[in-house]
């Protein structure tokens, strides 16, 4: 019965399909379901509606772009590439019927938006929800020989009368049982983003995605934007190499060397890595401090021989670089 209702719902926009690695058998047994309804966190508020969530009504095919219009004007993202229709052609495969769950992924980050998958829980997805996050999530409302995925987003939750809503096809408000939910995301291996600005963390998005969000996010943006995207998850994991060699390596894109040298200094010291103490190297050259710059490339090729071998030619090139400006300050030149 609960099919019927949602194909109903969701009419013949579940043929939108997605491409993406994608095995295994969800459990019938609404598990996480059942372990939250008994045990309600204390801190989870019973029920959120993000009723400021834009909704776009689904034409053929394109679950994957309204979705994805959907989360990037709940974050304030707006304009005529925005839209379901602009946005098909940045996430659309034609020749495959859907979108790449990879395409949607980086289409926000392309629109200044960093997206980071969650925690494949029911639990920390509700926590997102309450928090203001809508959650784009990747559904199977057909079975698993015969699979119908489908792009939607959890805008609200009822944890009393055991629903959570969702914006989904032709539907603004769809309300389903949490169990029904579960059964459909479980079928994607609980595959779901928060699309959020770069100055903003999701709530409960563990540290590896964060990260992997804010690398992805860096490809695709200025240095001076993706800088704010790694100082604001710098706040949270302090000691984090990559989210400080990416910190550094933007303020030094930026122009300001000199936060960089700062932030590559602390990064050498903590995790005394070749990667970090070239950079340091680097950062110190461009400032003019040419003995610091060379004790800082001795470390890194001493590192790299030690235990980063595939750092060992690009730190051997930065001490030739020093070691040439060293020559250079002696005679004068």
């Amino acid at each position: 019965m609960w099919m019927a209702r949602l194909l109903r719902h969701v009419g013949w926009f579940v043929l939108c399909m997605c491409l993406g690695a994608l095995s295994g058998c969800a459990s019938l047994r609404a598990v996480q379901t059942a372990t939250l309804l008994e045990a309600r966190p204390a801190d989870l508020p019973t029920r959120a509606n993000l009723t400021a969530t834009p909704f776009f009504a689904q034409t053929a095919l394109q679950c994957g772009p309204a979705a994805l219009a959907t989360v990037l004007g709940a974050a304030g993202v707006a304009g005529l590439d925005v839209t379901p229709d602009a946005l098909s052609s940045e996430v659309f495969v034609p020749g495959r019927g859907g979108s790449l769950q990879i395409e949607m992924l980086a289409a926000a980050r392309r629109h200044g938006l960093v997206s980071t998958r969650i925690k494949p829980e029911l639990t920390p997805l509700l926590r997102e929800v309450a928090a203001g996050h809508p959650v784009l999530v990747l559904l199977n409302l057909g079975l698993s020989l015969y699979p119908m995925w489908h792009y939607a987003v959890v805008i609200g939750y009822d944890l009393d009368a055991g629903e959570v809503l969702l914006r989904s096809g032709a539907t603004r408000e769809l309300a389903l049982p949490l169990a029904t939910f579960e059964h459909t995301w479980a079928r994607s291996q609980y595959w779901a983003f928060v699309a959020l600005p770069p100055d903003v963390l999701p709530l409960t998005a563990v540290e590896s995605a964060v990260v992997e969000g804010r690398v992805g996010f860096e490809r695709v943006n200025s240095p001076k934007v993706a800088r704010i995207a790694y100082q604001s998850a710098l706040q949270r994991w302090p000691d984090n190499p990559v989210l400080g060699l990416g910190l550094g390596n933007t303020l030094f894109a930026s122009g300001d060397v000199r936060a960089a040298a700062d932030i590559f200094q602390r990064m050498a010291d903590q995790h005394d890595s070749a990667v970090a103490w070239n950079n340091l190297a680097t950062a110190r050259l461009k400032l003019g401090d040419i003995t610091a710059a060379r004790r800082a490339a001795v470390q890194a090729v001493r590192r790299a021989q030690a235990s980063e071998p595939s750092w060992l030619l690009a730190t051997q090139a930065t001490l030739v670089e020093v070691e040439q400006a060293v020559t250079s300050a002696d005679t004068g030149h």
